[in-house]
């Protein structure tokens, strides 16, 4: 039985939830492509509730490590994914059929530039959607750990 703590819980959102287990049951044969962008599953830890948290997310890649863009759809705040991550960066990944797990942390502003061009060039509404908040969108690196021997 799955203790309460490591049961993982899918976004409440329909579609997203919809996507996530498309992508969980196929093994990510489907889903890992959605309407022609790549997208990942992430799992992390929630905050107040300490339960684990799963959604469906557009990233880019920088060699070996995972980017994604905090928007939100431009929304004036943070998506909890987000302030999940920044409270415990140990998260969990899934792309495509491979399943390991990563650190997640805030792009730097001098990290942020380079990479920036990386993810809008996947993803060219992240532009647009940076225009619309007044808040910086948050560009985080995650960066898969070793298999422990």
């Amino acid at each position: 039985m799955t203790e309460p703590e490591n049961e993982v819980l899918d976004s409440p959102t329909p579609w997203v939830a919809d996507h996530i287990r498309a992508y969980v049951e196929t093994g990510g044969a489907q889903g890992h492509l959605y309407q022609g962008w790549p997208t990942l599953l992430l799992t992390t830890r929630g905050r107040r509730s300490g339960r684990l948290r799963r959604t469906a997310l557009i990233y880019g890649r920088d060699q070996d490590r995972y980017l994604l863009v905090a928007s939100n759809g431009g929304a004036d705040r943070h998506p909890d994914w987000y302030l999940n991550l920044t409270d415990t960066p140990a998260v969990s990944l899934q792309v495509g059929p491979d399943r390991f797990t990563a650190t997640a942390h805030t792009a730097t502003a001098e990290e942020k530039p380079r990479l920036w061009q990386i993810v809008t060039g996947v993803f060219p509404q992240y532009a647009k959607y940076q225009e619309e908040t007044a808040r910086e969108l948050p560009l985080v690196i995650l960066t898969p750990q070793a298999p422990s021997a």
